[in-house]
């Protein structure tokens, strides 16, 4: 009878949340007094609110209770553009771009059609990459505070393929990595499918908490963590000197390997030393070309110690055995040219444009970011709710992103993710302006 009389709850609630009986934003009963209003033990009324939530109709937040979730909003929100219906305006996924880059393109296309080896780009690669193309991507990170020989580059199609190789090659399942209790939600996708247990470390100051994660290392069995040391996303910090070198000598003195994702460092150009320069026996370095030059050149790079290359190229072999040979010697070229750089620089010059605009469109709201970043995060006030304000934006026509795809931990904040590469700016700026006014005075 008692299960009987818990399905039934789970039912007649689910029933009026769908309906709309019980508005989105709806606060519900505390688990006691549930449990007393039905009937119920403590105990079965909070798998009562488990199993919601597992149905994704309501969310349990600490220290304020359990709310009816907003089930209008797309599934994935956040991580997956292919969610933003066609003419809406995409503050939701980052892909930046700028006017003539298609030009180089076909230049570029010229230039490789008139090249002697052409041939040779129709046949399988080495799994890392040809040697001269090694040798252009160290010359590259060279620029960038990592100066390494061409030997410990592998490339790899896009960063987020060089993460997935470095956790295939370097962890096994089950293995605990530490990770910002807000980060990338391309890695969360990547840890799941690779079962490794996530561990979510809090913020300071301008990154995670050292404290923090030692006290972790000492308690647990830690074996790597993930980090964005210079231009977080999605916070935009960029973690000062000290801090890097104080997160180096925890992971040499608990053995953890640090996975150091650059895919936005570029847009930095002040910034201090990669970590791979400070612990380059336990750094593999991730990046790529698709925030500094185009989305569709999926192109990237691993670099790490030379004892772990082979088994990372085990690993690139196992996913794609090699990069394509055309976009690789595109990017290349555009390496050895100064195409990369050039672009890079005038990425930096339209992100700060772009932030301009947002402070001047977001008015008082508070934000969190970089100067020099593609992205905004929006704290919201406790009586706003961030499910809510992105649903009224896509009724609006403009998509963003909560906090819930970026979140590691049981506790996902209230909060407003803005990507601002992909629209227009005079777009941009009608779209700011519409978040804020949603945010301040929510129509519902």
């Amino acid at each position: 009878m008692v299960q009987a009389r818990y399905k039934q709850v789970v039912d007649r609630l689910a029933g009026e949340i769908r309906t709309g009986r019980l508005p989105p934003g709806t606060r519900l009963p505390t688990h006691r007094r549930l449990a007393a209003q039905e009937g119920l033990a403590l105990v079965t009324a909070s798998r009562v609110y488990a199993e919601l939530e597992t149905m994704g109709l309501v969310s349990g937040e600490v220290g304020r209770g359990t709310f009816v979730r907003e089930t209008a909003l797309p599934p994935g929100q956040g991580v997956d553009q292919q969610a933003v219906a066609a003419g809406m305006l995409d503050l939701n996924f980052n892909y930046p771009a700028l006017p003539g880059q298609a030009e180089l393109l076909r230049t570029a296309l010229r230039q490789l059609a008139a090249a002697g080896d052409l041939e040779a780009l129709l046949r399988y690669q080495p799994h890392g990459g040809r040697p001269h193309e090694r040798a252009a991507v160290a010359r590259h990170l060279a620029r960038r505070g990592l100066a390494i020989g061409g030997e410990q580059v592998a490339l790899v199609s896009g960063a987020q393929h060089g993460l997935a190789v470095t956790l295939l090659a370097l962890l096994q399942p089950g293995d605990l990595v530490a990770v910002d209790a807000l980060s990338y939600p391309g890695f969360k996708l990547l840890a799941e499918a690779h079962r490794l247990e996530l561990a979510a470390i809090p913020a300071g100051a301008d990154g995670p908490d050292c404290d923090a994660l030692e006290a972790l290392c000492r308690r647990r069995p830690v074996k790597a963590i993930y980090a964005m040391p210079t231009l977080h996303n999605p916070l935009g910090w960029v973690m000062g000197l000290d801090a890097r070198r104080r997160l180096a000598a925890i992971a040499r003195r608990h053995g953890l390997l640090i996975v150091e994702d650059a895919a936005y460092a570029f847009l930095a150009d002040d910034a201090p030393a990669p970590l791979a320069a400070l612990a380059p026996e336990a750094t593999v370095y991730v990046s790529g070309f698709s925030k500094s030059v185009a989305t569709g050149l999926r192109v990237g790079c691993v670099a790490a110690p030379p004892p772990w290359l082979g088994r990372i190229e085990r690993a690139i072999r196992a996913t794609t055995w090699n990069t394509p040979g055309v976009m690789t010697a595109i990017a290349c070229g555009w390496l050895d040219d100064g195409t990369v750089d050039r672009l890079e620089a005038e990425k930096r010059a339209d992100a700060r444009a772009r932030q301009r605009i947002a402070a001047e469109a977001l008015g008082a709201l508070p934000r969190i970011g970089h100067p020099a970043s593609y992205f905004v995060w929006l704290p919201l006030a406790e009586e706003v709710r961030a499910d809510r304000v992105a649903v009224a934006l896509m009724q609006a026509g403009i998509s963003v992103s909560t906090a819930e795809p970026f979140a590691t931990s049981a506790q996902v904040p209230h909060a407003i993710r803005l990507a601002l590469g992909s629209v227009e700016p005079a777009q941009l700026r009608g779209a700011l302006a519409k978040v804020a006014e949603v945010i301040a005075a929510p129509p519902y």
